[in-house]
């Protein structure tokens, strides 16, 4: 969420910053709102001085003998009672406009980074690196394909069970599922990250803190009966394990890796990745999220990127990182970059990971904060894919399929799958 303050006080800044995302919004009318709220706040501020002083008044005249029922005293009362109907009606108002001004405030997405190119849409979006050598011969299997052969997974009866998109891990499928989950999980948590498997069903307030609510309420499944949905990602989460929370300045940086099931609607992408693993309602994620001091967030960028970049070489997987323009920012992402690995089948890069900063548009979201001597300030948290599996999976048959019909798997995988071929049968 953005500062009040600053949008109160600076809105051709906020304008500005939300003009390179592309968005034309009108700021006039919460202006106006956090102006009004700032002028109650200052009545209702100068009425409780008033009712204290003569709250003190009281007291003196009661102790230099004057009695409680005079005159004067009695109108003192009368005024201070006054003072405090008024105090509380412009308690009511403070109470409604700033339910106002929050509906408002949590609409607006995050301001880009001084350092986030420029650009339109995804077109404009930079190439930073590069690693490995893409397999590019002809004739090459897509994953599906490649699954359908080794009896991998099970699409056409997943929509009995489900819907459509949904998948049925099977056999080798469902192994090297689990070896991949296990593999991300044990290379991150060698680095240093805290391993959490938190609840997959979160609350509204949850969403809320990570951005997801009330942007993006279509996206998400909710439940009937409940204050629930299945969440969309483990940062929403792990974003709530310190929601309203001041953590102490020694423990930061705070890094977790979690590994959750997500759940998303996809809606707007019926007719894209209608095959194969690319694009799921429900798919596994291992996450890596972090809690930064302010100081410290554009270093831990480039590390949150570089560790999950680490898996992708561990595994041999050609790719490249992009950076993100700030027309194709997501909604709480400040500056992003994104990891395209190569599928050889397709013959084309496609997104694995997503890796940004948000400053701390989350954090004061969520009211998360440390302290720093009397005081206290809103952190900085990021978030990236450290990756998402089955996009990993789809990656690995593609690149490592033989002409036999096996499918030949990296060596640090081994130890996790049992074998470095996947073998018709």
């Amino acid at each position: 969420m953005l500062d009040q303050r600053l949008v109160r006080d600076n809105p051709d800044l906020i304008t500005r910053e939300l003009e390179r995302r592309g968005l034309n919004v009108d700021l006039q009318p919460l202006q106006k709102n956090a102006q009004v709220q700032r002028s109650l706040e200052e009545q209702r501020s100068t009425l409780q001085g008033e009712s204290n002083r003569i709250g003190k008044q009281v007291g003196i005249l009661i102790k230099s003998g004057a009695s409680p029922s005079s005159q004067e005293i009695e109108e003192l009362r009368r005024e201070g009672n006054k003072i405090k109907q008024k105090v509380a009606l412009l308690e009511e108002q403070e109470k409604e406009l700033s339910i106002n001004l929050q509906k408002q405030l949590l609409s607006l997405p995050n301001l880009p980074s001084p350092y986030c190119p420029d650009g339109k849409n995804e077109s404009e979006n930079k190439e930073i690196r590069s690693w490995g050598t893409p397999r590019k011969e002809k004739s090459l299997l897509k994953h599906w394909e490649i699954a359908d052969a080794l009896g991998l997974f099970d699409s056409e009866r997943s929509v009995r069970i489900a819907q459509s998109r949904f998948v049925t891990l099977l056999n080798h499928g469902a192994r090297l599922e689990r070896a991949l989950i296990n593999f991300m999980l044990d290379l991150h948590t060698k680095k240093g990250y805290l391993e959490v498997m938190p609840p997959v069903l979160v609350n509204s307030a949850s969403l809320t803190g990570s951005g997801q609510l009330p942007k993006f309420a279509e996206e998400s499944f909710r439940c009937a009966d409940d204050d629930l949905w299945l969440t969309p990602t483990a940062e929403v989460p792990v974003t709530s394990l310190h929601r309203n929370e001041i953590i102490p300045l020694e423990q930061l940086p705070l890094r977790y890796v979690a590994y959750t099931p997500c759940f998303r609607r996809e809606a707007g992408s019926y007719g894209k990745d209608t095959r194969g693993l690319i694009r799921l309602h429900q798919f596994n994620k291992v996450e890596l999220y972090w809690f930064v001091h302010p100081e410290e967030s554009l270093d831990a960028h480039e590390q949150i990127t570089s560790d999950a970049e680490s898996i992708l070489q561990a595994l041999e997987l050609p790719y490249r990182v992009i950076e993100l323009c700030t027309g194709d920012l997501g909604f709480s992402a400040s500056r992003t970059y994104d990891l395209e690995v190569w599928l050889p089948g397709a013959g084309a890069f496609r997104e694995i990971s997503s890796c940004s900063t948000c400053n701390d548009f989350q954090a004061r979201r969520s009211s998360i904060r440390t302290k720093e001597g009397k005081s206290t300030r809103l952190i900085h948290t990021l978030n990236g894919s450290g990756l998402a599996v089955g996009r990993t999976m789809a990656a690995l048959l593609e690149t490592g399929q033989q002409s036999d019909g096996s499918v030949l798997l990296p060596e640090a995988l081994v130890p996790y799958y049992g074998s470095q071929l996947i073998q018709p049968q």
